[in-house]
């Protein structure tokens, strides 16, 4: 399992910015050597790297310091995600289209950010939406999670308000399939 180079981009960024250089630099020294060696350098956006050592781990890493391990840290990383990853270009398309239209796009824009990976949109209404990932082979609550963030603000982003998004099945807890229910106003 993989994640691209894009989507670890803003781990760093999201560290420093909530805890200071020196939580950036706390967090490095904990990290594995291999996580470390990436994080040191330059994250290439195009490249994919392995999802356990390069995502997972330092995101569990990131809440264990500093979540007293509370996995909230890896919703508020996804949600800071999309907040970067969503500007210029992308945040016209994500304000102009409705969020019916982005959701339906989940699936595309899934699996240019993790492979393999699968999300379809089970249900969709003009206020609500059930989202299913049913492949997803080395799926870790941080990152349902960590996706879960990154849906939220992207729906905000999209002029969406009082959004709910829930976890009610996941594939961490041996459901067949990762489910979020979605509502807004």
């Amino acid at each position: 399992m993989e994640v691209k180079g894009s989507a670890i981009k803003s781990i760093p960024e999201f560290i420093t910015n909530k805890f200071c250089k020196e939580g950036h630099e706390k967090w490095l020294e904990n990290l594995s050597v291999e996580a470390r060696e990436v994080y040191c350098y330059l994250i290439v956006a195009s490249n994919w790297y392995p999802l356990t050592t390069i995502l997972v781990e330092p995101t569990r890493k990131m809440c264990e310091l500093f979540y007293n391990g509370d996995n909230k840290g890896a919703w508020e990383a996804g949600r800071y995600s999309a907040e970067v990853g969503l500007k210029g270009i992308y945040k016209a398309f994500v304000q102009l289209g409705s969020a019916q239209f982005m959701l339906k796009k989940a699936g595309t824009i899934m699996t240019t950010f993790y492979r393999p990976s699968t999300i379809e949109v089970a249900e969709s209404g003009k206020t609500n939406a059930l989202l299913h990932i049913t492949e997803f082979p080395e799926m870790d609550r941080s990152v349902e999670l960590r996706i879960g963030g990154w849906m939220e603000k992207a729906l905000e982003v999209s002029g969406c308000r009082n959004i709910k998004v829930d976890i009610t099945k996941s594939l961490t807890k041996g459901d067949k399939l990762t489910e979020y229910t979605i509502t807004w106003a």
